[in-house]
């Protein structure tokens, strides 16, 4: 993968760096700012930015803002948002600002709940494969600030439940594993959930990411 880091600490961006060499891939630029950030990204054209939320000069949602204009003006790069910080109120708007609601790949990890280096660099490669990667403390977060979607009050229980993990980036198969049913359910619940929210089958349209897009967003 080719990639650019914006992180405000010079410690953790070199650490980011290193690791990614480490495991292969092309790091463009690491930069400490968001506007550093754009023009990197507008420069580089990356398959994937990882981005922090919180970076000068006001240290409040400026990576975070960044991110979600890369969704929009680059929607071929994954965007990779790793953080302390769980900001809500850009967050669903981050998941939905792709052109198309969501082509590209779009990711929310918390930086102490990455269990290793090897799952951190699988959830940026999925990322930059157009999947998703969320932290299921970032799902949590954003439902309880995303109530006013109709079609989730249709789901049952156990559909919400695969919707989730669907979230988190889980496969079918791990979605199986964590609620000890069979692959073949999970396929069904599935089918029902994009039946319920009105998606049907299209060349262009990932449905499973549009179906997290409208689990998350307000």
């Amino acid at each position: 993968m080719r990639i650019v880091i914006a992180e405000d600490s010079a410690v953790v961006r070199a650490g980011l760096a290193e690791i990614l060499a480490d495991s292969g891939h092309q790091v463009l630029a690491a930069v400490g700012n968001a506007g550093d950030l754009l023009a990197a990204v507008d420069e580089h054209h990356p398959d994937a930015a990882v981005v922090d939320v919180r970076m000068p000069p006001g240290y409040t949602d400026e990576g975070l803002r960044a991110a979600i204009a890369i969704r929009r003006d680059h929607p071929a790069t994954g965007v990779l948002v790793f953080s302390q910080y769980i900001e809500t109120r850009y967050a669903a708007d981050l998941l939905g600002a792709a052109p198309g609601g969501g082509a590209a790949g779009v990711g929310y990890l918390l930086k102490d709940r990455v269990g290793d280096v090897d799952e951190f660099v699988e959830a940026l490669s999925r990322v930059a494969a157009g999947g998703t990667a969320l932290d299921p403390e970032v799902v949590t977060q954003l439902l309880r600030a995303s109530r006013r979607d109709t079609g989730l009050g249709s789901l049952t229980a156990r559909e919400r439940d695969v919707l989730a993990l669907m979230a988190e980036g889980r496969s079918n198969g791990a979605i199986a594993a964590t609620l000890v049913i069979s692959e073949r359910a999970v396929e069904k619940y599935i089918a029902s959930i994009f039946s319920k929210f009105g998606l049907a089958p299209s060349d262009s349209d990932h449905r499973r990411v549009l179906a997290v897009l409208r689990y998350l967003h307000p």
